[in-house]
This record gives C-alpha cells, sequence and structure tokens, in this order.
C-alpha cells in the first residue's frame, strides 16, 4: 500500500541541462554563476586519454583557475584533502567534478572542507551524520558551503542529485555520510558523449545502482505515488537502455535515456523515501571491501528483494510489472537482468569470502538503511541470511 502523504523538499540544484555539449554547458554555466577561479576536479583516464578535459579548460579560458585528477573509490577522506589543498591554493571559487560518483563526492566534501577549513582527517568527524542504536539519524546542524559545485557525470550513479555525500574514513575503513541541502551541486551536466569513454563494466554496473535506487523506492512502505511514478519510469527506461549500451556503445540516445533514469530514480530523495537493505549493506561492502560502487548493487539487490518478499510482495509485483513480466517474481526478474548484462551475480565474484560475513554484518548495522528496510531487520543473524542469499 503506498503513503498517502508526504513532504516534498526543494534543494539548492539550480538547473539540470542535458543533452549538451559538456565543455561549452560547463563554461556557460560557470558564467551564469560568476565564477573567476574554476577548479577541476576529473577521472585520470578522462585526462589523460581524451581531449574533454583539455576542451573544458579552453571553453573556461581565464576563467580555469587549475584542476586535480584522479580520486580513489569511495572517496577516502585523506584523497579529499589533498585536492582541497590544492583547490584552496587555487583560490577556487567553482569546484568542477567531471568523473564518476566518487569525484562527485569529493567535489562536495572539498567545498564543507572549503567552508569550515578542514586540514585533517579529524576534521570531518563533527559532520558526519551517526546512526543511532534505534535506526534514527544524528547530525550536528552546521552551515553549507559557499563555493558552488557543477557536476558532469560519466556514470549512472546518481550521486549529482543527492544532497548526501559519502567519503571513508581511512582510520576505520568505514562509509560515513555527510548530508546538507547545500551540498548537492548547483548544476548537473548530462552528455552522453563524454559517457562513450567510460568502461563498459562501470557504465552498466552502476547503471543497476540506478536501478536499485528505484526499485528500493518503489518497494519502500515510505513511497508515494509520484515517487513510485518517477522509479517506475526509471525502471522501464533503464531495462531498454543498458541492454541496448551493451549491444551499442555509441547509441548516445540509449546513453541519455540512462542518464535520465537516473534523475528520476534519484527523486526519492526529495520525498524522503528511505532505501532498504540492498543500500544498507551496499555501503560497507564499499568502504569495507573495497567492492566497486555499482557492483554492490549488482550482488545485494536480488538478495535483498528475496529476503523481503514476505513482507511487500504487492510492492515487488510492480518491479516486476515494470520490467514487462509481470508475474515473476522480482528477484528472479532482476538477477536475470543484471546477468544479461554480464554483471556479477554473487558476493564471491566480488571478491567477499564467507568469512568476511560477520564484520560486514556488524558494520552495516551503524548504517541508517537497515533501520528502514521494508522488513525489520532485527540483528546481525538477519544481515547475515540477507549475506548468505547473496553468496
Amino acid at each position: 500500500m503506498m503513503s498517502s502523504h508526504g513532504t516534498y523538499e526543494n534543494f539548492a540544484i539550480d538547473r539540470v541541462v542535458y543533452g549538451k555539449p559538456a565543455a561549452e554547458t560547463v563554461a556557460a554555466e560557470s558564467a551564469r554563476l560568476g565564477a573567476r577561479r574554476v577548479f577541476l576536479l576529473v577521472s585520470r583516464t578522462l585526462d589523460r586519454e581524451t581531449a574533454w578535459v583539455n576542451d573544458m579548460r579552453a571553453a573556461l579560458g581565464n576563467r580555469y583557475g587549475g584542476s586535480c585528477d584522479g580520486m580513489p573509490s569511495h572517496t577516502p577522506r585523506d584523497a579529499v584533502l589533498d585536492a582541497t589543498a590544492k583547490a584552496r591554493d587555487a583560490k577556487a571559487d567553482l569546484i568542477v567534478t567531471f568523473g564518476g560518483g566518487s569525484g562527485t563526492d569529493a567535489g562536495k566534501m572539498m567545498r564543507l572542507a572549503l567552508k569550515h577549513d578542514i586540514r585533517s582527517v579529524e576534521g570531518f568527524d563533527r559532520f558526519v551524520i551517526r546512526v543511532q542504536p534505534d535506526g534514527s539519524r544524528a547530525a550536528t546542524a552546521y552551515d553549507g558551503p559557499d563555493v558552488p559545485q557543477i557536476a558532469v557525470p560519466t556514470t549512472l550513479s546518481g550521486g549529482d542529485f543527492n544532497p548526501s555525500a559519502g567519503a571513508t574514513d581511512t582510520r576505520t575503513m568505514l562509509k560515513e555520510i555527510y548530508r546538507h541541502r547545500l551540498l548537492v551541486p548547483r548544476v548537473i551536466v548530462l552528455d552522453p558523449a563524454v559517457t562513450v569513454h567510460t568502461p563498459e563494466w562501470l557504465w552498466l554496473s552502476t547503471g543497476i545502482r540506478a536501478l536499485d535506487h528505484a526499485v528500493e523506492t518503489i518497494c519502500s512502505p515510505a513511497a508515494d505515488r509520484r515517487s513510485s511514478v518517477e522509479a517506475m519510469e526509471a525502471i522501464r527506461l533503464l531495462a531498454r537502455a543498458l541492454p541496448r549500451t551493451l549491444s551499442d556503445p555509441a547509441d548516445l540516445t540509449a546513453r541519455l535515456d540512462a542518464q535520465l533514469a537516473v534523475w528520476l530514480s534519484m527523486e526519492h530523495n526529495r520525498f524522503a523515501v528511505p532505501m532498504g537493505a540492498s543500500h544498507g549493506i551496499g555501503h560497507v561492502l564499499g568502504g569495507t571491501c573495497n567492492v566497486p560502487h555499482g557492483y554492490t548493487s549488482c550482488v545485494m539487490l536480488p538478495a535483498a528483494l528475496r529476503w523481503n518478499e514476505p513482507a511487500n510482495a504487492d510492492r515487488q509485483a510492480a518491479v516486476s510489472e515494470a520490467f514487462g513480466q509481470a508475474g515473476r517474481p522480482a528477484w528472479e526478474v532482476v538477477a536475470g537482468f543484471i546477468a544479461g548484462l554480464g554483471m556479477p551475480r554473487s558476493l564471491t565474484q566480488v571478491g567477499v569470502t564467507e568469512d568476511r560475513f560477520e564484520t560486514v554484518a556488524k558494520a552495516a548495522l551503524l548504517d541508517h538503511y537497515l533501520h528502514t528496510n521494508p522488513r525489520p531487520v532485527r540483528g546481525i543473524d538477519d544481515i547475515m541470511e540477507i549475506l548468505r542469499l547473496a553468496a
């Protein structure tokens, strides 16, 4: 049954520009925002193997202030500090992130560090959202960043539309969440052409990450009619677009459809629709076990659906319907779709063996989304059950 009430929250996104060339759009938006010292945080591969980053520098002209290439997966705090120091030295008044989700989150964290003059790993501690034993979140109020961000994503992870950032505390190897309505980029540029160079595994697996957002939105007890409608359309788009990009990587129409699906899949944030166990366990697999962001959804989403089926079979039926496979169990439909894209389907395939399950389960209890899962998670034993379904 869908929620019949809710609140829609606007974040600080000025605009989303889609289907236009990235370099000229970034230049035009930088001018509109009045930036004079634009700092680029870019993918190392894009910087070294394509002309797109140089095109962006050239388009910015005398607004270009400096750049940093490469951000490790899961956005380690120490790497954020290194990039922030370079942006600080460049007197950056606008951060442009050009690459995958870790770079997007790093841009948010850099802006937080610039605002609060964070210069040590410990300096981020007071901004982390902490999960209490009852699953509620505790966060310190603080001023949001002044330096804006333009995001040019080259994957489908969706963090560009999210007012939260994930970053890994390198002392504990736990990925933690930071949230402020001003952390979201002011401008998001969706240019399908710059995604052609994204490795196939990364493009497709982050597409499953977007699918995870949409599926867990529909399956949430907090989902209302509008968030569900948008999530259903996201699934329909991804179900068509991802196989098309697999068969023809140069199909820019399919790539843009996938990018638009990401946008739809992320609307759950505006309705405060929480995610479930796939996301909660996925955060731990990323930060603690170094599983790539998209792969966490590939291996956990079918398992979470299967475990949750007794609690929300009616909502899961809508997922199967969106795939055009009404009547089949959603976990089977999703698992088959993932397998058809050649993505990993088990924890073993991504290097997480059963001897690590207890460590993962204990850390996952600290994640908010384990406490908002449709079927109540009552402790480590329940999480271990889900992990074994994904083994």
